[in-house]
């Protein structure tokens, strides 16, 4: 029982999607998601140890043509680069939206932001979630032609420090990748106004919008 729990354990998790939506609006097209992440074995042994892990989301936007292949029309990348802070008992999540590592790796690539979380429940959840996140200008997409979005995410071994590369292609428990095919709106929705902010007022306004008079002051001795 407990081998089968342990052979359980040690196999690829592949993300859990919770969210994955796109919206297309008068300025461009963009995509909303929500993955739930589970490393276990020898993943979350490695990000105990320190070893950084990087994710990598990719997105193509293809319009569809039923002569030839379809073309690429737009596209996006974002590294996101995972490791624990031994010092500060912290774990750091950097993100990067440029392609590729040249000969440095994932340590190669230009991070922009920074994001420090005290679990890695809740480093993994930033990991796995992106909202708003522009693949396409809205002049990218022409008008009346059908499109879709080929979207990857994905633990790159390839990002991971050289010598720890070795042998990892035949380790199932890190395989932990999703592929989705989504199919672009044919037309932009307009986007909701934000709410309106409740505006502070006083008990007497309160009272008056109720058909309450407000209570009379006392006279002062």
């Amino acid at each position: 029982m407990l081998v089968g729990l342990a052979l359980a354990l040690a196999r690829a998790q592949p993300p859990q999607v919770q969210q994955l939506a796109l919206q297309r609006t008068s300025d461009g097209l963009f995509l909303s998601a929500r993955f739930e992440l589970s490393p276990h074995g020898a993943v979350q042994d490695a990000l105990i140890k320190g070893v950084p892990l990087y994710f990598v989301w990719q997105a193509d936007v293809l319009r569809e043509r039923w002569y030839w292949t379809n073309k690429r029309v737009a596209g996006a990348t974002r590294t996101l680069r995972l490791a624990y802070q031994p010092l500060t008992r912290r774990w750091r999540v950097s993100i990067s939206t440029e392609a590729g590592g040249g000969t440095g790796g994932g340590a190669g690539l230009p991070y922009a932001l920074h994001q420090n979380h005290d679990t890695l429940e809740e480093a993994l959840a930033a990991v796995g979630r992106v909202s708003r996140w522009r693949l396409a200008d809205a002049g990218q997409l022409e008008p009346g032609a059908s499109h879709l979005v080929e979207f990857g995410f994905r633990l790159d071994l390839s990002l991971l420090p050289r010598p720890f590369q070795i042998g990892l292609g035949n380790q199932e428990e890190w395989s932990m990748a999703l592929e989705r095919e989504l199919g672009v709106p044919e037309a932009a929705t307009p986007e909701l106004p934000a709410p309106a902010e409740p505006r502070a007022t006083s008990p007497a306004a309160e009272a008056k919008a109720g058909g309450e008079a407000p209570a009379a002051e006392s006279p002062s001795r």
